[in-house]
């Protein structure tokens, strides 16, 4: 068998293309391959995570690479204000390019991996194909004809497809991970999530406690709310919050704790539901762990929208729009 030589390229707002990035790592190391650095998106919102540096034996870089703009309350993403931003910041991100292009002529990698970064499609257009590149997204979902389309105005879809078409740019072949199955179309590969070895090997448990994670941290005034309301139901969250201590503990029934993998698998095992902004991964894990679950996708961010409709059909549970957790109360005993 041929070892072969990966680089993995990250986006770094949030924390499932991190996970996914750790699942395939472990699996291409067990296979007899190598990854040979990974470069992870930065943001001044949020740190990377020192769990996430820890899982590589290789170099991890960080990157300045595009990311949202949100309101002062850090909770709905502005888009037009996203795209002007990022647009100024042209000088800056090629000269990020350029570090991942001597990386590539240092490593000499057979396939880059693209976890969803923008700056992969701008590689490929500034740089070529010479190195083989794929494309690993939930998101490449939304160029199949029977994706369910939250509902929002026509340019939120317009502008969905090109952000998949500007990130998957060049790539030899685009993975769509799926919630469930898809008839074949196209160029497109549909395959199941990346879930850790960790996540398959955990014991689910029903604890009374319900588990939640935001990935802007202005969500948590909202729990805080409603935990104002109803001191006595147990809360435990994870947030995404930049120069916070490891553990905020609001009162004995309400905490909020920064990334940490283990702890927050271990939490999920043993809750009786999740909570959390509509990413794809931990909603996967959830699903997983047979824990029914209720999904606030972050305002302006119809990607996420996106993401609680195809979770819905696929028998994860319900959305809201904020924070009522007597949402989910409510939901638990009609789940299937």
């Amino acid at each position: 068998m041929t070892k072969l030589r990966y680089i993995f390229l990250v986006q770094g707002e949030g924390r499932g293309h991190m996970t996914q990035a750790i699942a395939l790592n472990e699996m291409l190391q067990n296979a007899g391959h190598e990854v040979s650095a990974v470069f992870i998106g930065k943001s001044k919102r949020r740190e990377i995570p020192s769990y996430f540096q820890s899982a590589f034996e290789c170099p991890v870089h960080s990157l300045r690479s595009p990311n949202f703009i949100t309101d002062p309350e850090n909770k709905s993403i502005k888009i037009g204000e996203t795209i002007f931003k990022n647009a100024f910041k042209g000088p800056i991100f090629l000269g990020e390019l350029l570090k991942i292009r001597k990386a590539v002529k240092a490593y000499q990698p057979h396939v880059i991996i693209n976890f969803y970064d923008i700056l992969g499609g701008f590689y490929n257009l500034l740089f070529g194909k010479k190195t083989k590149m794929v494309a690993i997204s939930h998101q490449f979902l939304a160029n199949h004809p029977d994706f369910p389309f939250a509902k929002g105005t026509k340019w939120d879809k317009r502008a969905y497809l090109l952000l998949n078409t500007l990130t998957g740019y060049g790539s030899t072949k685009r993975l769509c991970l799926s919630f469930r199955a898809y008839s074949p179309f196209k160029n497109l590969i549909i395959v199941p999530p990346l879930l850790r070895s960790e996540t398959k090997r955990i014991a689910p448990s029903q604890g009374d406690f319900i588990h939640g994670y935001m990935v802007n941290d202005g969500y948590s005034e909202e729990v805080i709310r409603w935990h104002n309301q109803h001191p006595s139901a147990p809360l435990y969250f994870f947030w995404d919050k930049k120069n916070e201590d490891k553990e905020t503990i609001i009162d004995e029934h309400l905490t909020f704790h920064t990334l940490d993998d283990q702890l927050f698998l271990q939490k999920m095992a043993a809750s009786k539901a999740y909570v959390s902004t509509a990413g794809f991964e931990s909603i996967c894990e959830a699903m997983y762990l047979g824990k029914p679950l209720m999904m606030v996708p972050v305002a302006g961010h119809y990607e996420q929208a996106c993401n609680a409709e195809d979770a819905k059909l696929s028998g994860a549970g319900i959305s809201a729009t904020t924070f009522d957790l007597s949402l989910l109360i409510n939901y638990l005993p009609k789940h299937e």
